[in-house]
């Protein structure tokens, strides 16, 4: 091969290899392709049809939306026009006297209390307040000695609290702020029980969670500051199978009633939980085992079926959630049973 011909040929090899480069380079990218065109698995396929099927059905759902607005908004229509006697929302509301009795949840009680039992208070006074602005006859809700763990707890998980209407939620203590001879503290040790509420007083429920625990403690609190006591008239109208246990909501609600029915029956039989199987006094004494005449524990007289058959108990407020079949619910110290 002569010298003239040799660069000739170099030339056309590097030609040639660049040609099969790009020729192999076509080829491997032919073979990757061809891979995602691969048989899908049967999993892919059918989330492919149900991505399918729902672009298919937007108009479908669309359509439903539609019909559904329209029902609702029939079906309101409707409602309003049924409730011609007064007991829709907007004219119930219309309707609201204020009460000018004052109830006080005494959060007092932190440093006793296990951040647990402080969540459970914070969502009994959440339902005191939602029933409160509800009620035919609201009262003035004070919430007192409000910080420490209780405080932090509705910050962290509760921020609208600060934006709550128709309450006073003050840090001082209760005593700070209402006189000694408007109040009335709630407590089941107390040997006074309430006939009827004053609307001129300050009743005071023991906002503590404490699993019985504290026996006593609300009624000595309210002994030491001299402040009169009472219990609700409990035992007088209800017997009840399980544990004589009120929750602090479950007091503030039976208060609510009593103000537009003024009837503790009526009010405690509205209020109280089926679970806690409550009849009325003189039904369980006609069942009971003995038989015997039974009569009504009301003013004083006595009765064979009288306040010793009901067993000393510390209503410390518990969990408004609390299962029947757990005896170790958490106890509200307010209200209410006599013995």
């Amino acid at each position: 091969m002569s010298s003239e011909m040799l660069p000739a040929f170099i030339e056309t090899s590097n030609v040639e290899r660049k040609q099969n480069l790009n020729e192999d380079i076509e080829e491997s990218q032919k073979l990757k392709s061809g891979e995602r065109f691969e048989p899908m698995s049967k999993r892919q396929m059918k989330k492919l049809i149900k991505q399918k099927q729902w672009e298919e059905q937007r108009e479908l759902r669309k359509q439903k939306r539609k019909e559904k607005r329209k029902r609702k908004k029939l079906e309101r229509q409707c409602q309003l026009e049924s409730n011609s006697d007064g007991n829709d929302r907007k004219r119930v509301r219309r309707d609201v006297v204020r009460s000018t009795l004052r109830l006080i949840v005494d959060c007092s009680f932190d440093d006793l209390m296990l951040l647990k039992d402080v969540k459970k208070l914070h969502k009994q006074i959440q339902r005191c307040y939602a029933e409160n602005r509800r009620a035919l006859h609201p009262v003035q809700f004070y919430l007192t000695s409000h910080g420490g763990q209780l405080k932090k707890n509705m910050d962290e998980n509760d921020k609208g609290w600060v934006n709550w209407k128709d309450i006073h939620i003050k840090p001082e203590h209760y005593t700070e702020l209402i006189k000694k001879e408007d109040l009335i503290y709630l407590t089941s040790d107390s040997p006074n029980v309430l006939k009827e509420l004053d609307d001129s007083k300050a009743y005071v429920i023991g906002g503590l969670v404490d699993h019985n625990h504290h026996k006593g403690l609300t009624y000595k609190q309210a002994s030491d500051y001299g402040i009169e006591h009472a219990q609700l008239p409990l035992g007088n109208f209800v017997k009840m199978n399980s544990r004589k246990v009120l929750a602090v909501n479950h007091v503030f609600e039976i208060i609510l009633e009593y103000l537009e029915t003024r009837d503790w029956q009526e009010a405690f039989f509205t209020i109280l939980p089926q679970r806690k199987g409550a009849v009325p006094t003189e039904k369980a004494c006609e069942s009971s085992s003995h038989d015997k005449k039974c009569t009504n524990f009301e003013g004083g007289s006595d009765s064979d079926c009288s306040e010793e058959e009901y067993s000393r108990n510390e209503l410390d407020s518990a969990h408004e959630e609390e299962k029947p079949d757990k005896e170790n619910s958490t106890d509200s110290t307010v209200n209410s049973v006599p013995h």
